[in-house]
């Protein structure tokens, strides 16, 4: 019985390093593979140091030639070796090979596992940083069909040896939370980061799968991410599954719309499709080279007491994908910051569309105040290269607003005039003005108080889902 003196405190004691690999080596039943291929070659290590290894390893493979590694998994279609489709191939490939190397008959209590991982760690001229996946197919009994956590890391450390330790315990955190803390997966979250510096690496996507996680939420997940400082964004399909930022955005022309979406209404519809529409004019518009995101950003989805309200951010996500649209949490309160993430993925053009008094908030100074370079080192990355603002009108006491009457503070004046006398800040056309009296919070306080007419606000999709789904308290 451990001793308790007065005046102690609870806190939640974290196990070592060597605790964790030794119970899970110290289990019988726990057995399985590890494949490292790349730079990744540290998780393995853990539990051979620990003691015990013999009954829980059955294989640890490095496949670090890429001639090897496609003769064991097969060539991947776009040749990139660091990817979630390699990664994938890499655990089915393993936990296979496993099954059929081991007679379940004489182990029926064994409960198999393969953790894998490819990484590529910061390259010798220290221009890229690298980036990695790793992921772990196992099970919590021996009849039970695999769960899968997969997870895309980027590194933050300017030496590859750090980045391989990092990434080692980061491995050991994961097989060891997918074992004790599969059924509190946003503790499991905060667990991968045990031992290691916060800021040494970025855990941008994950996604949890199988009958362990059936439960799961993987939007949920990803605003868990956000919420918590592991990543500043992450994107999740129409299909409601985490998908890596740097595979949708890299090399597209994006089109970026911020709001809060409580609900969507026919306002958010009419800017999303004039935007697509302003950009189908122009001669270079590739459909397949084009990428449009609808941001959340955290603010956005705090309530008053500074709370992120779950079912809230389930609502909204829900409407968003039923209309096949592709999502971005971020958090980034200030749009230059969402302009410079863009930017580190593409130099294609980036078009921001917004409202008057959105764009009149950007002209305040006051969101600068922490840059050296005030308002001015602000918007030299917010209007970096190819961007443009596409601005969607206002009524205000029945005056139509846009970019030629809007009043920006007389300091700003000057500098306003500067972008849109260059074509960085365009109105949109063809909108339709029976919509300008449109508000979402008006729509929300309609919907909660039962009052008619709301549903003439909204895309009609939206409608349907809002009353089949009782969204929003709707009753």
């Amino acid at each position: 019985m451990s001793i308790s003196l007065k005046g102690d405190k609870p806190f939640e004691n974290i196990p070592s390093i060597k605790a964790k690999a030794l119970r899970i080596n110290l289990n019988e039943h726990i057995y399985g593979t590890f494949a490292e291929i790349g730079a990744g070659q540290e998780v393995a290590r853990h539990f051979f140091r620990s003691g015990g290894a013999s009954g829980t390893i059955a294989k640890t493979m490095s496949a670090y030639d890429k001639e090897f590694s496609d003769a064991i998994y097969g060539l991947e279609d776009d040749n990139r070796y660091v990817s979630e489709s390699r990664l994938k191939k890499m655990l089915t490939h393993e936990i296979n090979l496993l099954e059929s190397r081991m007679d379940r008959s004489k182990h029926p209590e064994k409960m198999f596992f393969t953790y894998a991982n490819t990484v590529a760690t910061i390259d010798f001229a220290k221009k890229y940083r690298g980036h990695g996946w790793m992921g772990l197919k196992f099970q919590t009994d021996s009849s039970q069909d695999y769960s899968e956590i997969l997870i895309h890391v980027r590194f933050n450390l300017f030496e590859a040896r750090a980045q391989q330790e990092a990434l080692g315990l980061m491995g050991l955190n994961l097989i060891y939370g997918a074992y004790y803390k599969h059924d509190q997966p946003r503790k499991l979250l905060k667990y991968l980061y045990d031992h290691i510096d916060p800021g040494a690496i970025e855990i941008d996507t994950v996604n949890f799968s199988g009958p362990l996680f059936k439960d799961v939420d993987n939007r949920v997940m990803s605003l868990e991410l956000v919420k918590n400082g592991m990543t500043e964004a992450v994107m999740f399909g129409p299909d409601g599954n985490n998908i890596l930022p740097a595979r949708v955005l890299y090399k597209k022309n994006i089109l970026a719309i911020r709001g809060r979406f409580r609900p969507v209404t026919k306002v958010n519809e009419d800017m999303f499709d004039k935007s697509i529409e302003m950009l189908s004019y122009e001669e270079d518009f590739d459909e397949t080279k084009h990428l449009s995101v609808f941001e959340l950003t955290m603010s956005n989805l705090k309530s008053s007491n500074g709370d992120v309200n779950e079912i809230d951010f389930i609502d909204r996500a829900n409407l968003l994908c039923s209309l096949g649209l592709t999502v971005i949490i971020t958090n980034f309160k200030e749009y230059y910051k969402l302009a410079e993430y863009f930017s580190n993925y593409t130099q294609e053009k980036i078009v921001l569309t917004m409202g008057v008094n959105n764009l009149v908030e950007v002209f305040n100074e006051k969101y600068y105040d922490h840059l050296s370079g005030g308002i001015l080192e602000a918007f030299g990355k917010l209007f970096y290269k190819n961007l443009r603002i596409f601005l969607y009108p206002v009524k205000e006491n029945g005056e139509i607003i846009n970019s030629n009457n809007l009043k920006v503070s007389s300091r700003m004046k000057n500098l306003y005039k500067f972008f849109k006398f260059n074509n960085k800040v365009i109105d949109i056309f063809g909108y339709d003005k029976s919509l300008l009296d449109i508000y979402s919070g008006t729509v929300l306080e309609m919907i909660k108080n039962k009052d008619k007419g709301w549903e003439e606000m909204l895309p009609k999709k939206v409608t349907l889902l809002i009353k089949e789904k009782k969204l929003f308290g709707y009753n």
